[in-house]
């Protein structure tokens, strides 16, 4: 049976990691087990006019502590939204260093499909510096046409509640359609009644070892 102990996500940006997989990183903290995260950019440019800089790194500390994950454990990198492609390189290294530093045993990625540039890149080069690490696509259906969905985990409601709160950190994300709470509820009520459970997340999977 899969069973992760060191567990990192990487968010292409702040929120990233807890909308496509925030029920799972809550169960699998809850469980003892150790998580990491990184996201690769702050995104000040897209933040309203008239907030700090520093408001989405702030609001991801938030999120991610509601999720149960230590502070110590998060690491922000600030790579410019949207110019991932042209920084593709200084990424990668900066993969490979998480990698030999936290040797961890699943990491939670972007999907294959999905279409944003960032995420796309944080895809691909995860692919590379996380070889010998299990690795598993997150969904975000609004960056996607189509989803691979082969693996599933089960959610209880404890998991979703605090999803569900994790995201309501990001209030400077608040008007954004899928930060609403019943867009995450009833996603995670599909994927469990594909999975013939109350909830669940979804999942492409790019490589598995047990």
């Amino acid at each position: 049976m899969f069973d992760p102990m060191t567990i990192l996500v990487l968010a292409p940006h702040t929120d990233d990691g807890e909308l496509g997989c925030g029920g799972s990183i809550a169960k699998f903290a809850a469980e003892g087990r150790k998580i990491h995260y990184a996201a690769f950019s702050l995104c000040s440019r897209s933040l309203p006019q008239g907030l700090p800089a520093d408001t989405l790194a702030n609001e991801c500390k938030k999120a991610t502590a509601i999720l149960g994950i230590s502070g110590v454990n998060i690491t922000l990198f600030d790579f410019e939204v949207r110019e991932f492609p042209k920084l593709r390189q200084e990424i990668l290294e900066e993969m490979v260093k998480l990698s030999k530093k936290i040797s961890p045993d699943l990491v939670f990625i972007p999907s294959s499909t999905d279409i944003h540039q960032d995420h796309g890149v944080i895809h691909t080069e995860a692919l590379r510096a996380f070889k010998n690490s299990t690795q598993l696509g997150y969904e975000l259906p609004w960056n996607h046409n189509q989803f691979n969905s082969t693996y599933f985990i089960s959610l209880s409601e404890s998991d979703i509640a605090k999803k569900i709160k994790a995201l309501k950190a990001y209030q400077s994300q608040a008007h954004r359609n899928y930060m609403q709470q019943d867009f995450t509820r009833s996603l995670a009520k599909v994927r469990g009644v594909q999975s013939n459970t109350e909830y669940a997340e979804a999942f492409e999977v790019y490589k598995m070892i047990s």
